[in-house]
């Protein structure tokens, strides 16, 4: 994204709808996008309405109002002029807005958003079983993001405890090396509103590699979140609670996901999903 010198009057009303804070107002007091910072969400260009009055004549109002003690400040849900622009984006950087931007769907799995849809539809793809967990890490978060360099420092760090990577996640899809948990180093530098990274364990497992993530992600520089699902038992129960509570994890609410769909796998059992 960039914001156009010739047309900004610096309402600054894109400066507080930015989730990472990249818009900011210059020493010339026009809005300026830090590229470094900017992941390509687009939340600005969507956000706002964009109306076409000229900037020439809007900027001399406003000039000549402040010297009134006035001041012309448009609906804080216009670009007056259209300053707000997209650009072509090219390899590595259109990686920003396919992890960033929940509109564009991710040509590697066909999923809007980040890409994955996690275990949501596990009642149809069967793709956790009985006595199994699946654990998503979530790197970033709106204000923060994350860069696929503090990524990879996790997923390097599992691999080498012998963890695998979901196949059908994005994130897996930009390894250089899926057994080493390496990333491309083409996209180590780009930064990402959110991603997140999934890996399936046995259940008696599970607290071992709990505990090494948590200390793997002490180092992080970004948020990280872990999320946790199993299948439960036909009487609701479940082999997991207990476990996330013993490695000091507050149980406060959960998910349950029963499916009516068509079974993607044939060879999938599983009605009910945690």
């Amino acid at each position: 994204m960039r914001i156009s010198k010739e047309k900004c009057v610096g309402c600054a009303n894109c400066v507080p709808v930015c989730p990472v804070g990249a818009i900011f107002i210059a020493e010339d007091g026009l809005s300026e996008i830090n590229p470094e910072t900017c992941v390509e969400c687009h939340n600005c260009f969507r956000s706002l309405s964009l109306e076409h009055l000229p900037p020439g004549l809007t900027r001399t109002i406003r000039k000549l109002l402040k010297k009134l003690s006035l001041r012309f400040q448009p609906a804080p849900d216009v670009c007056p002029t259209e300053a707000i622009t997209e650009e072509a984006l090219e390899w590595p950087r259109i990686i920003r807005r396919a992890f960033s931007d929940p509109m564009v769907t991710h040509e590697s799995t066909g999923v809007h958003g980040r890409g994955t849809e996690e275990v949501k539809t596990n009642d149809v793809s069967g793709r956790i079983k009985k006595g199994e967990v699946g654990l998503v890490i979530e790197f970033g978060r709106p204000g923060i993001g994350t860069y696929f360099r503090d990524v990879e420092k996790v997923t390097t760090a599992l691999a080498a405890e012998g963890i695998g990577f979901e196949a059908g996640n994005p994130v897996t899809q930009m390894m250089s090396d899926v057994k080493s948990g390496h990333i491309r180093e083409d996209i180590l530098n780009e930064k990402v509103l959110s991603c997140i990274v999934e890996i399936t364990v046995p259940l008696k497992e599970t607290a071992t590699v709990l505990e090494k993530l948590q200390d793997i992600i002490k180092s992080s520089e970004t948020v990280i979140s872990i999320g946790a699902s199993t299948v439960c038992e036909k009487d609701g129960s479940d082999g997991l609670k207990s476990i996330l509570m013993g490695q000091g994890f507050e149980i406060g609410w959960a998910k349950v996901n029963m499916g009516f769909g068509r079974v993607t796998n044939p060879a999938a059992t599983v009605t009910e999903n945690k």
